[in-house]
């Protein structure tokens, strides 16, 4: 692990300091076309030798109660009600009935009107830090914010969402960048955005929710502009880098979370700093989901499969890995067909 001083560096010093002045569009497009660029044949063939490595038997349930305890648990949808939040957060606490046994998803993901609804239904279970007063794992709340999901309204209203969020009880931010800036080469905009959005993640007592940042990597057109957003959403201050808002296709892929965990690999190298990845949308099966495992594991190592480090945007998912787990546990279940994991 390096020991470079930009680890002690608050996150726009370190910026500054890599490229080598201040945060303007001249200095950040010189930095960010100065990274190598992606062979994509090259990257999408180690994604796909990724996705056929074969897991042991004995290793299945981890990986399955790995998963399980890695979701964030979502609704986004214009009808969403405190009603359906609470249900929503019983499934978070208890996903199977059945098993006691049964880990607990991350996070549930609400729009920021929905987290008053959230945190009041998980009550104790509510936990930012890690467990709950049981020391089993607590869960959290994730805000998507900053006009979720085009971007598209003034850094007042962007910024308001989000604090109103925050002061509500978000523990997470799960913000959009503007894509329509970052493609035109306006990427100060961008960097000065999320720099803004953090600050407004700043709690009463001076502590931070975690931020999120959203690429929309469907609609940045290329793997160097997903590396160069990556890039980009890590100098201005992001705890995690997030895919996709589940709302453009493609969402997440194998090859892009890839690119994606190749940068944060490379800047923990740089700055001794971990940043988390969270791939979402499209994820539906165990057996998809394990994919990603495998790869975060060969790509950043094993210490990134934590929720601190790594997490799945996709709600639908839950329910065949639960369907897995049953089959593991019983041998047999009474539910739909399931996706086997070979």
């Amino acid at each position: 692990m390096t020991h470079s001083p930009l680890a002690t560096y608050q996150p726009e010093q370190r910026a500054l300091a890599l490229i080598g002045g201040e945060a303007t569009d001249a200095n950040l497009r010189r930095y960010l076309h100065g990274i190598p660029g992606i062979d994509a044949v090259g990257l999408e063939a180690r994604a796909a030798d990724l996705g056929t490595r074969s897991i042991k038997t004995s290793s299945k349930r981890w990986a399955i109660d790995t998963i399980i305890g890695l979701i964030d648990l979502t609704t986004l949808e214009g009808a969403d009600t405190p009603g359906k939040v609470r249900s929503l957060v019983a499934k978070a606490l208890v996903p199977d009935p059945g098993d006691p046994g049964c880990p607990r998803v991350a996070a549930v993901c609400v729009y920021g009107d929905m987290v008053g609804a959230a945190v009041t239904a998980l009550g104790s279970t509510h936990a930012a830090g890690g467990t709950d007063g049981t020391g089993v794992q607590g869960v959290r709340v994730a805000a998507v914010a900053t006009a979720f999901p085009s971007g598209r309204a003034s850094i007042a209203i962007k910024l308001a969402d989000v604090r109103d969020a925050v002061a509500a009880g978000a523990d997470e931010i799960d913000m959009v960048i503007d894509r329509g800036a970052f493609l035109a080469g306006r990427f100060g905009q961008v960097y000065d955005e999320i720099v803004a959005v953090k600050e407004a993640c700043r709690r009463a007592d001076g502590s931070f929710a975690h931020l999120k940042v959203i690429l929309e990597t469907g609609e940045l057109n290329t793997y160097d502009n997903v590396r160069r957003a990556s890039w980009l959403a890590i100098l201005a201050g992001g705890d995690f880098i997030k895919t996709s808002t589940g709302k453009v296709a493609p969402a997440a892929t194998l090859p892009v979370t890839l690119s994606m965990l190749e940068v944060v690999r490379d800047w923990h190298r740089l700055t001794g700093v971990r940043i988390g990845v969270k791939p979402a949308g499209g994820i539906r099966t165990s057996k998809d989901a394990i994919k990603y495992l495998v790869t975060v594991a060969e790509t950043v190592g094993e210490e990134w499969l934590t929720p601190h480090l790594f997490r799945f945007g996709a709600s639908s998912l839950l329910n065949d890995v639960l369907l897995q787990r049953q089959k593991m546990t019983t041998g047999h279940y009474s539910g739909p067909d399931y996706v086997t994991i070979d």
